[in-house]
């Protein structure tokens, strides 16, 4: 693992980088973090820094998050447990690991490991081999609850069309599935009352 990123002074705060990335436009969403040369599988890209709170200031952040996202359909999230005691805050403009942007295809994950004075850090690692020019992506991980406010456009192969967590995508599939056949026999049914009402007008004729 590579030395901390120290965080920038508060009076100039800089970005945090790594001589693995750069960041320019993505199709994703927004800004996305890309490989400006070749990273290899299990490397420590960059570390993801902010803002450490209590988990009950971090409930109360999230929740004001996921109000926001249900307006804006914007799935970005900031806040990462740390311990079992607090979480991070990523929400900063130097924390430039806030703009890696969602896929169900990652090529990156994060990871808690322990920091030089004892504590813990998060770092983004590389699961698998990353082509330069490659986009970072990682799974946000959402759970169940409110899944359709969080549409996914990854574009990858194996998409699920919402962001959120692996374990759950068996269930996603199904619930859509019924939403689909209940919304074809809707449709179904609304055209057959048109026919039906069509025919009975010609009758009063």
């Amino acid at each position: 693992m590579p030395k901390s990123a120290a965080l920038p002074k508060e009076s100039q705060p800089e970005p945090t980088t790594s001589k693995f990335i750069e960041v320019r436009s993505s199709g994703i969403h927004g800004s996305g973090v890309f490989a400006k040369r070749r990273i290899p599988e299990g490397e420590w890209i960059i570390q993801y820094v902010g803002e450490k709170v209590t988990k009950e200031e971090s409930n109360r952040r999230g929740l004001e998050w996921e109000a926001t996202a249900k307006k804006s359909g914007d799935g970005a999230v900031y806040l990462f447990i740390l311990d079992d005691e607090t979480d991070i805050d990523g929400n900063f403009p130097y924390n430039t690991a806030r703009l890696i942007n969602h896929s169900c295809d990652p090529n990156c994950e994060a990871q808690i490991c322990e920091s030089e004075d004892g504590g813990n850090e998060i770092w983004f690692v590389a699961l698998r081999d990353i082509k330069k020019g490659e986009e970072l992506v990682f799974n946000y991980g959402f759970d169940l609850e409110s899944y359709e406010d969080h549409p996914c456009r990854c574009g990858a192969k194996r998409c699920v069309g919402f962001i959120a967590a692996e374990e759950y995508w068996k269930k996603i599939k199904k619930l859509e599935k019924k939403k689909a056949a209940k919304a074809e026999r809707e449709t179904k049914e609304k055209a057959a009352r048109k026919k039906k009402n069509k025919k009975a007008k010609k009758r009063k004729k």
